[in-house]
């Protein structure tokens, strides 16, 4: 049976154009905005003198504008001044990226050496300008932590780099001796979308989406790294003495998530990346985390805007 080639190449051409509109389409459906400050091109720094009594070094502080904050902290106790730096910027093309990276910090006193790990981190919010006593003991008590948001993302997308240790994690606490704790640090990549209220100067949350990824292998840049908003119940368990914010008499509080709800439109959210996942003072000296372009993608396609 004789096939008729004008037929066939009709069919094929049919084919390619349905297949080149449905990509047309597929890609018309989700739109990518920038995370504000999220390519890492304006940074702010201050030098800051530490005490004599720990040597007297000026040190630089680095910190950013608009939505983000860090771990650097100027720390102040006992009328001692003490700067830490584990987020600085770093060349990247022609602009700067974010680098984090766990330290190890020794600091010597009347001749006794303590040692604190910090773990390199940026977050959406506010950290206090300098650190006392009280917030030394639990750097959370710090940090008010997320921004006001509305939207409803599918997707957070991002450029990273990480070179992670093979070796043990540490608890080191501001203390004379380091401990060696059980299992590998990672890095870590969170978002969280909050539907927050407040009751009585309590501020309670519902969670109503998550992002999270552990990045346990060094890697090169990976460019337009994708990770899905998940809306409703997630792995990543509920907290309710972690993240604090000030409540509206203007004091720090824990922000007490109490269920998951995907159905919610959020009104803040948390975007946390840091070069270690363990509790603060624990981690894996010398592991870093890079990071930049931060993007938010969003499906307009009617099936995305069903709540879930």
């Amino acid at each position: 049976m004789k096939v008729n080639r004008f037929l066939v190449g009709a069919i094929v051409a049919g084919l390619v154009i349905t297949f080149l509109f449905v990509a047309l389409s597929m890609h018309a459906q989700e739109r990518i905005e920038p995370f504000p400050f999220g390519d890492f091109e304006h940074w702010k720094s201050n030098d800051i003198k530490e005490s004599s009594l720990i040597g007297g070094q000026t040190k630089t502080i680095y910190k950013f504008a608009g939505t983000w904050d860090c771990s650097n902290a100027h720390a102040k106790a006992f009328g001692i001044d003490k700067v830490s730096v584990s987020v600085i910027p770093e060349k990247r093309g022609e602009g700067t990226c974010c680098r984090m990276e766990s330290t190890l910090e020794t600091v010597s006193a009347i001749g006794i050496d303590f040692k604190a790990l910090a773990t390199g981190s940026i977050f959406t919010g506010k950290m206090i300008d300098v650190v006392g006593m009280k917030q030394s003991s639990d750097p959370n008590s710090a940090i008010d932590m997320g921004v006001p948001f509305t939207g409803r993302p599918s997707a957070l997308i991002l450029d990273y780099k990480a070179l992670i240790q093979n070796q043990q994690a540490v608890y080191a606490p501001a203390k004379t001796k380091v401990k060696n704790v059980d299992g590998r640090d990672a890095g870590q990549i969170t978002l969280i979308l909050q539907h927050r209220w407040e009751e009585n100067g309590h501020v309670y949350a519902y969670r109503v989406g998550t992002v999270q990824k552990k990045i346990t292998q060094s890697t090169d840049w990976q460019n337009d790294f994708r990770l899905p908003v998940q809306y409703g119940k997630s792995s990543l368990a509920l907290t309710n003495n972690r993240h604090q914010t000030h409540n509206s008499k203007g004091e720090m509080v824990c922000i007490e998530e109490v269920d998951y709800r995907g159905d919610l439109e959020p009104t803040h959210i948390i975007v946390q990346i840091s070069a270690g996942s363990m509790a603060p003072f624990t981690g894996c000296p010398g592991n870093t985390m890079w990071v930049d372009n931060i993007r938010l993608a969003y499906d307009n396609s009617a099936l995305a805007q069903t709540k879930k």
